[in-house]
């Protein structure tokens, strides 16, 4: 009998899955987790409003003295915004404030006939009968002036103004001084120069499951490629590179109250469009990522978690299995993360998602401005959240504004947004890669982030037809 000829097992060509860890964060980005000492609703807003000028006015002051040492005149800073005198060059530091006629106002709120339900949110506050002023602890006085109606100013920014005051007592803005970027951990020159290492890092937005026109396909065929079971050997390969995820909101759909009283379930919900079980849907993906690569998950406005930012992270229980799975890590909203890779490169991540820019993108035309010249914006201003606690509500913070940005992050990443977008924004050595994640459940789409070069791309999921 002759012998039987086997071949040999191929030998896999797929490189290793890369890795990355967690660091320690730095004194200049704190947690913001509250704290059970901290949960306390007894204070003022006006506190965090203080608190904010309070920080934001050295580093303002200190740029504006650089900025206007030449120009004619020979501006002087005044202190108090009601001790400006007219006609007399100067320039003031204080809190941008918009007076908006479409902007939602408590008082009305409260006062309106409440037997008749409230007019639906306008998609934009921006209207021509805007009005700007800027305040200090003295009183306010109102800006005019073409440099700052184009300035793309929202309520809650610090800003230094340089002017006049008219007779009309109306200061009239000639130029602006922002903060500028915050400092930023010196990085080795090589660092930026050699070429792409192969840790990547995945990002995804608005996975929206529960949702009646979920995409269950696409979200499965992401799970396979993240895991290395989808494609060939070149997408599975391009699948090790990915180190860890990060779910930047809305894994869950919002909650729709049914309408279509014939189609209402034994339990009093819509059985087309009802999905009882999104929970355990979301914990089953998660854990089967989980078991190759770790996972940063953060709540989003539609999932079940508070509705003040900072959000808290989501209690581990409510996932099921993928719990006792240490490579999940519940996070904040909006929360940084240290990141560190191999040749010894280390990134901070900032990462939110997408309430304060969605809020902030209310107060301004479009064009000409855009999603990522305001995220731009929030750099210069050290503020990641200015619009709050006006029209973006947050915690009462007392002596404290934790959405100052005391560092300037390697990687800004927001979720929620309706389409992809990236940009590197340097200002005097400083840089951050920008980065706008698309929902997933509208696009299909993850994005790439290379932790040292900074690189991104995008892979889009989907199937024809559907």
């Amino acid at each position: 009998m002759g012998k039987v000829k086997i071949d040999e097992l191929p030998i896999p060509t797929t490189p290793h899955r890369s890795t990355t860890s967690v660091l320690d964060a730095t004194d200049a980005t704190p947690s913001f987790r509250i704290s059970d000492a901290d949960k306390s609703y007894k204070y003022q807003y006006s506190n965090i409003y203080f608190t904010r000028l309070s920080e934001l006015r050295n580093p303002i002051e200190e740029r504006a003295l650089k900025r206007w040492a030449n120009v004619d005149g020979k501006p002087r800073l005044v202190r108090r915004v009601l001790e400006v005198v007219k006609s007399q060059l100067c320039y003031i530091v204080g809190t941008v404030y918009m007076d908006m006629p479409l902007k939602p106002n408590v008082l009305e709120d409260i006062a309106r006939d409440h037997s008749i339900p409230p007019p639906p949110p306008p998609p934009k506050y921006y209207s021509p009968e805007d009005s700007i002023l800027i305040e200090d602890e003295s009183g306010r006085i109102k800006l005019v002036g073409d440099r700052v109606k184009t300035a793309g100013l929202v309520t809650g920014v610090v800003v230094g103004a340089l002017g006049v005051e008219t007779p009309n007592g109306e200061f009239e803005v000639v130029d602006l001084c922002y903060p500028g970027m915050a400092p930023q951990p010196a990085e080795d020159e090589d660092t930026m120069e050699q070429d792409g290492g192969d840790e990547w890092i995945a990002v995804v937005s608005g996975l929206s499951i529960g949702s009646p026109s979920s995409p269950d396909v696409s979200l499965q065929m992401l799970v396979e490629y993240l895991t290395g079971e989808e494609g060939g050997i070149e997408d599975q390969g391009s699948a090790a590179r990915i180190s860890r995820l990060v779910i930047a909101g809305n894994s869950l759909a919002a909650v729709v109250i049914p309408v279509k009283g014939d189609e209402r379930g034994k339990y009093n919900y819509d059985t087309t469009t009802f999905s009882p079980h999104p929970t355990q849907t979301l914990a089953g993906h998660l854990y089967d990522i989980g078991r190759v690569m770790p996972i940063h998950v953060l709540p989003g406005e539609a999932d079940p978690s508070g509705t003040i930012l900072p959000q808290q992270a989501f209690p581990r229980g409510m996932l099921g299995p993928v719990a006792s799975l240490r490579s999940l890590s519940c996070e904040t909203n909006p929360t940084y993360i240290r990141i560190g890779g191999s040749k010894g490169v280390a990134r901070t991540l900032l990462v939110n998602s997408g309430q304060p820019l969605n809020d902030m993108f209310k107060y301004l035309a479009c064009p000409p401005s855009t999603r990522l010249s305001m995220l731009a914006s929030t750099l210069s201003w050290r503020h990641m959240a200015p619009t709050a606690p006006d029209t973006l509500w947050c915690h009462p913070y007392f002596g404290v504004d934790p959405f100052i940005m005391r560092e300037t992050p390697d990687v800004y990443i927001v979720g929620g947004q309706k389409k992809f977008g990236t940009k590197m924004v340097r200002e005097d050595g400083r840089r951050c890669r920008l980065v706008l994640v698309p929902e997933f459940a509208r696009t299909g789409t993850v994005v790439l982030v290379n932790v040292q070069s900074l690189e991104v791309k995008t892979v889009k999921f989907g199937v024809d037809g559907m």
